[in-house]
């Protein structure tokens, strides 16, 4: 009986030849989508924005009469900040951009950012918490990031008991902070190093604009520092901005930097993992699923004394 030849081995499909699994079409990874800003919680935020804006710039329009005191604002300030923070997040979930999943991550984020704040303070301005802002602002939106900034403020201010007429201000410029890290271009348009490179720069800038901001905060009360840096009510406003200047270059250039140089190292370093773990928590969060329910589901169910009755055959 004649057998068929067997082929040669050197005739069989090499291994290496053969498809390997990993170049097999696998299925696209669905992106990571951010809080949607609807537009009430749109309107909330531009009405929060041009708020902050006058607090923290009026006393440069001032006259020499007026009393100024940031001290003495800042309670009204503190009482109309925190009802629009909160109609930022119920617009927010109104426009069916929040839902219990992003408020739930939103807790979680300001803790964690709450808990960083403090392993910093009071050394050179090295603040940890300004790099996880600025990366949770960049995957889950401006939005979201501005009532993130803001809420970490206020609860890193109560585990630090740094309540003060200065925590609105800080609330402000912490939620402008990691809102602009929310509008800088999509992940679509740029990803990979190049994304950690725009990040650590913009947590560099960012930093030196907080600290800027700030400053203008307290520089109004502060008398008595010198012609060259003193506030004057009532001078006019490039005279008093040029006295400002003078006043940070003075005063917190160095703090600053040190607030910049650690945010942009520690981006470097740990941005490329921590981006991962919040797009990958955002992905499976499906902050963009519409919910639905179906009223039928319940009714097609079979109840459990019916099911044993069937199974004991009665």
């Amino acid at each position: 009986m004649n057998r068929p030849a067997r082929p040669d081995r050197h005739d069989r499909p090499d291994r290496h030849d053969r498809p390997d699994r990993h170049d097999r079409p696998a299925h696209p990874v669905r992106p990571a989508r951010p809080v949607r800003i609807g537009p009430r919680a749109a309107a909330a935020l531009v009405l929060v924005t041009l708020i902050g804006i006058a607090a923290f710039g009026w006393p440069l329009l001032a006259d020499r009469q007026s009393g100024l005191a940031h001290s003495q604002d800042a309670p009204w300030l503190f009482a109309a900040l925190l009802p629009l923070l909160v109609a930022v997040v119920v617009a927010t979930i109104a426009d069916n951009g929040m839902d219990a999943k992003a408020v739930a991550m939103l807790g979680v984020l300001a803790a964690v950012g709450a808990a960083l704040r403090p392993l910093g303070a009071g050394t050179a301005g090295l603040e940890p918490m300004f790099f996880l802002l600025v990366l949770s602002g960049r995957v889950l939106g401006p939005g979201f990031g501005f009532v993130l900034g803001s809420v970490t403020m206020f609860a890193s201010a109560l585990l630090t008991g740094g309540v003060g007429p200065w925590m609105p201000f800080q609330m402000l410029a912490m939620g402008w902070f990691a809102l602009g890290a929310g509008l800088l271009p999509g992940p679509e348009r740029i990803r990979g190093r190049a994304e950690l490179l725009m990040l650590a720069a913009y947590g560099f800038a960012g930093a030196f604009a907080y600290g800027t901001i700030m400053n203008l905060q307290g520089w109004v009360i502060l008398q008595g520092m010198g012609q060259g840096i003193s506030f004057h009510p009532g001078d006019p406003v490039a005279a008093n901005l040029a006295r400002f200047v003078a006043y940070c270059l003075a005063t917190s250039v160095g703090w600053d930097l040190g607030r910049a140089v650690l945010t942009v190292v520690l981006t470097l370093t740990l941005g490329a993992t921590l981006l991962k773990a919040l797009r990958r928590a955002t992905r499976k969060a499906a902050f963009d699923a519409p919910v639905s329910f179906d009223p039928g589901a319940e009714s097609e169910r079979e109840p459990v004394s019916q099911r044993r009755t069937n199974s004991s055959g009665g």
